[in-house]
């Protein structure tokens, strides 16, 4: 078991083992594609960063996932067209285009493998890959049954990216590489996937599938393949055993086991729908219950649907052995997880049941936990929870029953899980609020679950150390408060007490989080350090290190008793940015020494990606272990500056600012600029005010980021802070608007104060919420920008009326907020060229396609220069080469055209005076019947580039 590093901005993935995460819990290997968070509701009292901008950033994602999928296509170079065109030509169509040849170059070229590291550390895995997939990928046959996208011949979900092939590295004592052993024996252009490690590190499981001749997929066979020899070979002695990774796909119970969600032999054809109905389709609230629903897409629309979803989720779980015999346990229903226990003896079973519901996804469906032993063998119920429609939108309101219920891992078989004392609704008082329980797998003498811990908080999990330690931590997200608990699970006589009480949006304070070592079960928990003439308990803290001059990763020893710390490891702060990957030195069980502490480290600069490195102490010696070519050397040398300015209301703003290869502004003068952003949410204008980030971070490029124009000598204002700030009981998206246009005002005014950017050919663009942002500015400041571009956005929010990012008032509530935030109702505005671009089969909450389709709508209605772009079955993010290519060639043709040779010299001081006043007036002047008063929220998923894994 592993977790893994997707460094897509350098074209590398890192699939290391020894996470750093606030909750330690077994590590579940998953596909990016083929398995999910089950958890889907709206709210997220964390904020979590988008992957827009940046979806080559590194990730933490599972092993079993990989690279966004390629097979060798290419568009033929025809397709392309000159950037001046006849409008008539490209307003209705004329095929895929391509951008020009040195956009295409970067994203053209060939990812580097992901790597993965053996539960010994004494092997690397590369795991192989290609380019984007061609746009035959998404056409393939799927069916969307309760918030999921199903491809009906393999039967798995659809869009799955995968690996091509898998080499073997032996890390020598030195640091370097042995030579590599190819896994070899399956299909030539086979698709492989939940590529996972076995406890002991001596076999590998996969699976792999191939294309047919009529652009279908074959379905999911599993593998596994002997690290000595690289020799692979089916698990199955049967050729007719097919997985089912609707949910989960397998997991190695022993070194020698695995138990796997497979298709069920019996299954016979999909059930067909009736030619004709048998009723109409009622859905009935005669009960009067109240059930607030944000708008989820590919819902079940009727009993067929459901027929549908049952046919295939359904899975026979079977256990198998590296001998190829197997033996089937339980009866097929649709599993949604299988956890063996760190003894392997039992095996928590998760499953959903009917009844289904056709407002809400399968993660909110009636579900059933069992414990099972590893035979298959029923021991009890562990819980049966009902339909939950009905949880609230407000943020940290939860489902109600047992929920996160997990193995310890630092116990043979206990329990632990968590109860809401609320109801699950957040905005009841209540103490405590939380209720965190454990008990055995098997009670004896009739021993009723034991309470671990009290939260007046949102629970937020728990990092697992032995009997005397473990990290219990909670927050909230309106007040954004977050506390971490030190107890001792296991003695009754010490008292928790708090170790952590701050801000979880102050990030200057972030004391890191603890480092986690895998023990010889293949669970984690915390690492204890012992040092040398010293008897205190140490633990690993491994921090972002946020500054007011950008972030500086550190390594702590931390005194769990006194709170003292020791930094013993800090990156560089001149010239490269580091920062600690994983823990390398925790082979064996009990505590590390200090002395023999060895971790993986990564290095990067702005002009060189990122390399690897091990990192030994007492002497801290740094042996590299990847030398990664430069993905995208015809702009290795561009400039990236993080600058600091200032909005006038005193909020201290910071942005990426890139500038092409070889430019000097004192010859070359002002450029075209395109300033790429999301807006972000803050309680505090001090916490609103520090930096995120580091200066010297390397430029990651996504097949779809605006650096791409870097090429097109384009000046790039990448990520710049877009505060939303609710102070106190203030709600923030109450001044929206008017927060929005001054942050973009200061953004603007900076890069014409260097000089770099000419103020007549300034666009502005986003993506989502982004996309939502840009049309906003083109609304309420068209004196800033010249044009925009605005991809998969949501533009008039009475279509989600029941809350949207963080807002958790309804449109009943908040009437004037919902209107005056929504740039639809504003379209009459809108002067500046705008370009509209959405995935034809969007599936994410809130930005149904139907957002761009009317905004359009309204746009042409008014005369705007407007132009709408519907990619063929593309989904909220972009995943065919040709999809990312046509966008490419419009962005490229938009700015060309509206930016690049814009004619207005000068900024449009009418419109900057009326936007002015517009923006101070709206909220007094625009009055909806129904407004509700002033509160705050919105979701602070930030563009910037992906966050970097702390493993």
């Amino acid at each position: 078991m592993m977790s893994v590093l997707y460094q897509v901005s350098h074209r590398v993935s890192l699939h290391s083992f020894s996470p750093s995460l606030s909750a330690a819990r077994r590590v579940v290997d998953l596909s990016l594609s083929s398995r999910r968070c089950f958890s889907l509701h709206r709210k997220r009292p964390i904020p979590r960063r988008r992957t827009m901008k940046s979806s080559r950033l590194a990730t933490l994602v599972p092993l079993s996932s990989s690279s966004p999928a390629a097979a060798e296509h290419s568009v033929p170079d025809s397709a392309s067209s000159p950037t001046q065109d006849n409008e008539d030509n490209t307003s209705m169509g004329a095929g895929y285009r391509l951008p020009p040849k040195e956009i295409r170059d970067i994203v053209d070229a060939p990812p580097l493998p992901a790597l993965s590291f053996s539960p010994h550390r004494d092997k690397i895995l590369f795991l192989k890959r290609t380019a984007l997939p061609p746009i035959s990928d998404l056409a393939k046959p799927e069916v969307k049954l309760a918030g999921i996208r199903i491809d009906v011949n393999s039967n798995a979900r659809s869009r799955m990216s995968f690996y091509t092939g898998i080499g073997i590295h032996s890390l020598l004592e030195d640091g370097s590489l042995g030579p590599e052993i190819e896994v070899h024996g399956f299909p030539e252009g086979s698709k492989l996937n939940f590529v996972t490690w076995s406890r002991d590190g001596r076999h590998l499981s996969f699976t792999i599938r191939s294309d047919e001749e009529d652009n279908t997929s074959s379905k999911l066979a599993v593998w596994v393949a002997d690290i000595a020899s690289g020799k692979a070979r089916p698990l199955f002695n049967s050729s007719d055993v097919y997985l089912n990774p609707i949910f989960d796909s397998f997991v190695w119970v022993n070194d020698s086991t695995l138990l796997v969600c497979t298709i069920p032999s019996s299954r016979g054809p999909p059930p067909k729908k009736p030619f004709v109905p048998s009723g109409p389709k009622i859905q009935s609230n005669e009960k009067q219950n109240i059930i607030q629903v944000p708008t989820f897409q590919d819902l079940l629309r009727d009993e067929h649907d459901a027929d549908l979803f049952d046919y295939y989720a359904t899975c026979q779980l079977l256990l198998a052995s590296l001998d190829g015999t197997f033996t089937p346990i339980g009866t097929p229903v649709v599993y949604t997880s299988i956890d063996p226990s760190p003894d392997e003896k039992y095996i928590l079973v998760t499953s959903i049941h009917r009844p289904y519901s056709y407002v809400v996804p399968c993660g909110r469906f009636p579900k059933k936990v069992e414990l099972w032993t590893c035979e298959g063998k029923f021991v009890r119920e562990m819980c049966d929870l009902p339909l939950a429609e009905d949880i609230p939108i407000a943020s940290n309101s939860v489902r109600k029953g047992k929920r996160s219920l997990n193995w310890r891992p630092d116990k043979p078989s206990t329990l632990y899980w968590v109860e809401t004392q609320d109801g699950g609704d957040a905005k009841v008082e209540v103490s405590p609020r939380d209720i965190v329980y454990m008990e055995s797998a098997e009670p004896v003498n009739g021993e009723h679950p034991q309470i671990l811990h009290k939260l007046d908080l949102r629970y937020g999990g728990v990092s697992w150390c032995d009997e005397s330690l473990a990290l219990v931590y909670e927050s909230w997200y309106k007040t954004r408060k977050t506390r971490t608990w030190v107890i001792a699970p296991d003695l009754k006589d010490v008292e928790p007490r708090v170790l952590f009480d701050r801000s979880s949006e102050d990030v200057y304070s972030d004391p890191g989080s603890p480092m986690l070592r895998r023990t010889a079960n293949g669970s984690y928990v915390i690492a204890r350090i012992k040092k040398d003439g010293n008897e205190g308990m140490f633990l690993l803290f491994n921090g972002s290190g946020a500054t007011p001059q950008g972030n500086v990763p550190f390594l702590d020893l931390f005194d769990i008793e006194t709170g003292n710390k020791e930094r013993i490891w800090e990156s560089d702060k001149e010239k490269y940015y580091e920062r600690v990957v994983a823990l390398m030195s925790d082979q064996a069980d009990g505590d590390l020494k200090l002395k023999e502490l060895k971790i993986l480290t990564s290095k990067e600069s702005k002009t060189e990606n990122t390399q690897y490195f091990l990192q030994t102490w007492p002497e801290k010696k740094q042996v590299q272990i990847t030398d990664f070519p430069h993905p995208y050397p015809q702009l290795k040398s561009i400039h990236k500056e993080m600058i600091r300015y200032e909005r006038k209301d005193g909020v201290q703003l910071t942005a990426d600012l890139y500038l092409p290869p070889e430019y000097d502004p004192s010859v070359d003068g002002p450029l075209p600029c395109i300033v790429w952003a999301y807006p972000g949410e803050f309680k505090t204008k001090n916490a609103a005010s520090q930096v995120r980030g580091s200066p010297n971070q390397f430029a990651g490029i996504s097949s779809t980021s605006p650096l791409l124009w870097l090429a097109r000598r384009f000046a790039i204002l990448s990520g710049p802070t877009i505060p939303i700030i609710g102070e106190g009981d203030e709600e923030a998206n109450d001044r929206y608007v008017e927060q929005l246009v001054s942050s973009a005002e200061a953004a603007v005014e900076e890069v014409i104060r260097r000089g770099v950017a000419d103020p007549s050919k300034i666009a502005v663009g986003g993506h989502s919420y982004g996309a939502f942002m840009t049309a906003n500015l083109l609304a309420h400041a068209p004196h800033l920008f010249c044009c925009g571009i605005a991809r998969s956005g949501a533009y008039n929010r009475t279509l989600t009326p029941f809350g949207f990012q963080n807002e958790d008032r309804t449109l009943w509530e908040a009437t004037n907020t919902y209107v005056e935030m929504s740039p639809f109702m504003s379209a009459n505005k809108i002067k500046k060229p705008i370009l509209l671009m959405h995935g034809e089969e969007d599936n994410n909450s809130g930005t149904h396609t139907m957002q761009s389709d009317r905004f359009f709508t309204a746009l042409k209605g008014h005369g705007a220069l407007s132009r709408l772009v519907i990619l063929p079955y593309e989904s909220h993010g972009y995943y065919a080469r040709e999809s990312i290519m046509h966008v490419l060639w419009e962005t490229d043709r938009w700015l060309q055209k509206y930016c690049e040779n814009n004619s207005d010299k000068s900024i449009n001081k009418e419109d900057s005076v009326k936007s002015e006043t517009a923006v101070s007036s709206e909220n007094k002047t625009l009055s909806v019947t129904g407004g509700g008063t002033a509160h705050e929220c919105l979701e602070s998923d930030e563009l910037g580039s992906a966050p970097r894994s702390s493993l």
